[in-house]
């Protein structure tokens, strides 16, 4: 480490309009935005900044802990679903006009299909108001927390999916304005032309300010920690590629130099791992910005003024050798009991960067060598893969056997729902060419191909969890361990089945009402498999001897609530939760800083035990890097009892050497 006079950027440059954070979750984001847009507004009072959160899991009122901001900053968690019923209302009868125009489906089929196509676009609907906002000049600057990585890039990639979105509806004027041209000799465009373009014109704008590295800079968060650099890696590339302006990163909760045996492997595994970003292309021009681990929890007005204050820019530094420290021996609180053998699926939740990852695939390790005649399969739904990262080994869309009686895979969601799109252009294609005499197939076949534009968002991925389901077979595997999205998209996901069944129950009508023109056979076959999976998926999730979803969190105010949103939703939807992992946590001792953190997280553990008393606990205490087979299937040995009764007595803390 060394000081650095020189400020970032971020807290120095006026002249920026949108400032975006963002990363893994659990790196600290939200905390690094709020302190950010305090720093600015307290620095430059004739400025009026808003501070806004895009992420489904709000956590900024939490970081301010009830504290008001100064006058000139706006603190706002975006409540997206009010902007699209607010939307919804002003433009449903422009948007059934606009459809009734261009194609030969009645009144009822098109308000199925523009109701259908709203839902889920509440992140479309953010964006747009976000971009009313700078085009009208409400604010001097936005500061944005925005949700983990992989709903991240989809927001940056919004400017494509709305315009997608509103070539499809232009695309239903289209023949209007021909028919008018043809008939009359003229077309003189109306007040729907115009709600079009002025749409159009506001994503236009938002797509060159994103673009543009004077006023817009987004700020990638990150830890000392091997998955969290691999996510960030990928981030970079991928803002890189959408040409988004990244120059630096802050790598939060650095360990400082301690005699403390913890401390000094935390810190000696924080510097082997930054040292290889010296190495990575990606990382060669930026510059990296560390902030220090504090010993209280960053909260409340007082601590976010101070969050900067041990900032310092981070250069490579040797370190301790991690092979010269004695090894730290992890424990686990309480192992729990194995899941039964007749359970089918294993969902494992929570806020970003609790552990998810870690604890699912150490688990299906453990159920591997449990159950030697099942066989498992292990895959990912968050956008934002980091299982193959934890496993140590490639993975892709299809099954890998990871070890003896476990497959991996991390589905590709957009891959799979491209596929379902141009299934369904080639079948109309083929079908349309056949009927001359009853459509103007210049106009009808391209309106009835961007059908699938209004689909719900978020499909994409229901449908590639649903495709998991065929795996769950006689013929196929026997349990299904998931390592699910963040809490905030992980609970829109779960609830999006019932939007997906009106969306395919309006398809599945169609097919019926219009069933001599429409005929579509493969595409007929591929959502009635995607119906009977929903429903398969559904009626696994809510039986609690048929499946569980396992919670896990860390010892924080923001983890807690988040966890408490998510115990919450899973009491609507009626999925069980019978385990709460309580990750990563501080064991105590003497070093001050090691017991301050314990001190911290007791209070927190107490909370849990008084909100979840009927839910078990384990508290999994922190330990090195468990990436690759052999820790993993270390680490599972201790999170559950063993199977033999014997070794079970008096058994309420496991250990294992050098994980």
């Amino acid at each position: 480490m060394k000081n650095s006079r020189k400020s970032p950027f971020f807290l120095s440059d006026a002249g920026i309009r949108l400032l975006l954070f963002g990363g893994k979750g659990g790196v600290g984001k939200t905390t690094a935005s709020a302190a950010t847009a305090l720093e600015l507004a307290l620095r430059h009072p004739e400025r009026f900044l808003l501070l806004v959160s895009t992420d489904p899991a709000h956590s900024l009122q939490d970081s301010f802990a009830g504290a008001k901001p100064p006058p000139n900053l706006k603190v706002l968690e975006l409540d997206a679903q009010a902007y699209l019923n607010d939307f919804q209302e002003k433009n449903r009868q422009r948007l059934m006009e606009i459809a009734s125009r261009g194609t030969f489906l009645d009144e009822e089929d098109i308000n199925r299909f523009m109701e259908l196509s709203l839902p889920g676009m509440d992140e479309l609907m953010a964006f747009l108001e976000i971009s009313r906002w700078i085009k009208e000049g409400t604010y001097d600057g936005i500061i944005m927390d925005t949700a983990p990585t992989g709903h991240t890039l989809r927001l940056m990639e919004m400017p494509d999916l709305i315009r997608k979105w509103l070539e499809a509806l232009d695309t239903l004027l289209a023949k209007h304005r021909y028919m008018k041209k043809l008939f009359r000799g003229s077309y003189e465009r109306d007040d729907l032309d115009h709600f079009i373009e002025g749409l159009a014109a506001s994503v236009k704008q938002m797509e060159k300010l994103l673009k543009n590295h004077q006023q817009c800079r987004f700020v990638p968060v990150m830890l000392a920690e091997a998955l969290s650099i691999e996510e960030t890696l990928d981030l970079i590339r991928e803002l890189q590629r959408l040409r988004i302006g990244v120059v630096e990163v802050i790598i939060n909760r650095l360990y400082p130099e301690s005699p403390c045996l913890t401390c000094r492997h935390i810190r000696a595994r924080q510097l082997q791992e930054l040292a290889r970003i010296f190495h990575e292309p990606v990382f060669s021009h930026l510059r990296f910005w560390g902030v220090p681990l504090y010993s209280e929890e960053i909260r409340g007005m007082e601590s976010l003024r101070s969050f900067w204050e041990g900032l310092t820019e981070w250069a490579s530094s040797p370190g301790e050798a991690l092979s010269s420290l004695p090894p730290v021996i992890p424990r686990v609180d309480s192992p729990i009991p194995l899941p039964p053998p007749e359970t089918a699926m294993l969902v494992f939740a929570g806020k970003g960067g609790v552990g998810k990852t870690t604890l699912a695939c150490a688990t299906a390790l453990r159920l591997a060598k449990a159950y030697p005649g099942k066989r498992i399969l292990l895959f990912s739904a968050d956008p934002a893969h980091s299982l193959a990262d934890c496993l140590n080994m490639s993975l892709g869309p299809r099954p890998k056997e990871a070890a003896p009686g476990l497959w991996a895979m991390e589905i590709d969601a957009t891959a799979d729902f491209v596929d379902l799109k141009n299934q369904y252009r080639k079948e109309i294609a083929q079908f349309l060419s056949q009927l001359m005499p009853n459509l103007d197939l210049t106009f009808d076949r391209e309106v009835m191909e961007r059908i699938m534009d209004l689909s719900p968002p978020g499909i994409d991925e229901l449908m590639a969890l649903a495709a998991v389901m065929d795996f769950l077979t006689p013929e196929g595997c026997d349990l299904m361990v998931l390592d699910a999205a963040p809490t905030g998209h992980l609970i829109r996901l779960l609830e999006l089945p019932e939007i997906i069944e009106e969306w395919l129950k309006a398809f599945f009508s169609l097919f019926l009402k219009y069933h001599k023109i429409f005929r579509l056979p493969g595409i007929s076959q591929r959502l009635v498999r995607l119906s009977k999976n929903l429903k398969r998926l559904r009626k696994i999730l809510t039986n609690p001897s048929r499946a569980a979803l396992y919670g896990v969190s860390i010892l924080t105010e923001m983890s807690f609530a988040e966890t408490t949103d998510l115990a919450a939703a899973c009491g609507r939807l009626e999925i069980p939760i019978p385990c709460l992992f309580l990750n990563m946590a501080t064991p105590d001792g003497p070093d001050p800083l090691c017991h301050s953190l314990y001190q911290r997280e007791s209070a927190v553990r107490e909370k849990f035990a008084l909100t979840f008393p009927g839910i078990i606990r384990p508290v999994v205490y922190w330990q090195s890097d468990p990436r690759g087979i052999e820790n993993l299937d270390a680490l599972g040995q201790i999170l559950y009892q063993s199977t033999d009764k014997g070794k079970q007595k008096n058994k309420n803390v496991a250990t294992v050497q050098n994980v």
